[in-house]
């Protein structure tokens, strides 16, 4: 086995050209349990660890946005300043794992897994978030909704590395929440993301481990733009929020497994949503 410990980004493109079949390995929080499950076979490994420029974030106060690098470690996005700019992805930070694995876990290796029940995939979709990768020959920009493209399978080709992820800096709400087996430490059996856009009027809801990647509820977006006004303020009732959730839970694609059934996790992601917007109208009603 080949270990290249890369120190650049140049270097790891230029290792993934040598290597084209070598693991990119951030944390490895998720590819160590497939090796140790016999589930995959490793030759070659290129380590992301000490590439710093992957583990750096920065405000564009001109753009109004916030590219976060892509081995930033949960442990830095659950807490201030980076959560104070995205509440929902350090929401989402907050329920990965255990302190260890939320100190070497990333986007970027959520990103480049690829499961459906990634913790912060539902966030960067509900933030319409775009990825940023690299090769030896060129850079490209991806909207995350192509990159994620079905089970642990994305749009990354083999002689790119994921650097970054950049997502608007929105006012309004922001909020995740999932369910599991246990209330810690758990892998989810559904989740939900829900951004309220109070600038530009609109509710973005996401939902994880429900489909075979990623879902948008967007035909329930569409229906609750068409009966809330959700500029800047937002006035609704439990009825719409009911129907909402419930509305939104038909879109996903739910099945039976070892964690859930797919008549609980229909169930599940309905009441998210519901509980969301209600928080999110809560919070309206409070800054008002």
């Amino acid at each position: 086995m080949t270990v290249i410990n890369a120190t650049t980004v140049d270097q790891v493109v230029s290792a993934l050209r040598e290597y084209p079949q070598a693991r990119l390995v951030q944390g490895g929080t998720d590819v160590m349990v497939e090796v140790n499950l016999n589930r995959a076979r490793v030759h070659d490994v290129i380590s992301l660890r000490r590439v710093n420029e992957l583990r750096r974030w920065h405000v564009d106060e001109e753009s109004g946005t916030l590219r976060i690098g892509a081995g930033v470690p949960y442990a830095e996005m659950e807490r201030a300043p980076l959560c104070l700019h995205v509440p929902a992805l350090g929401e989402a930070a907050r329920t990965v794992g255990a302190p260890q694995i939320r100190a070497t876990g990333s986007l970027g290796g959520n990103l480049g897994t690829c499961s459906p029940a990634g913790d912060g995939l539902p966030v960067l979709s509900a933030l319409d978030a775009i990825v940023h990768l690299r090769s030896a020959d060129d850079a490209r920009d991806v909207v995350v909704h192509d990159f994620m493209l079905g089970v642990k399978q994305n749009a990354k080709r083999a002689d790119e590395v994921i650097v970054a992820i950049t997502v608007p800096l929105l006012v309004g709400f922001q909020g995740y929440a999932k369910v599991g087996m246990r209330n810690a430490m758990v892998i989810s059996a559904a989740s939900a993301c829900l951004v309220h856009d109070a600038d530009n009027g609109n509710v973005r809801l996401a939902f994880g481990a429900v489909a075979p990647t990623i879902v948008r509820a967007r035909a329930a977006e569409v229906w609750l733009a068409e009966r809330v006004s959700l500029r800047n303020s937002m006035s609704l009732d439990g009825a719409i929020a009911r129907e909402f959730g419930q509305l939104a839970a038909k879109e996903c694609a739910p099945i039976d497994d070892h964690r859930s059934t797919a008549d609980y996790r229909r169930h599940a992601v309905a009441v998210l949503a519901e509980r969301l917007l209600l928080r999110a109208a809560e919070k309206q009603g409070r800054d008002e």
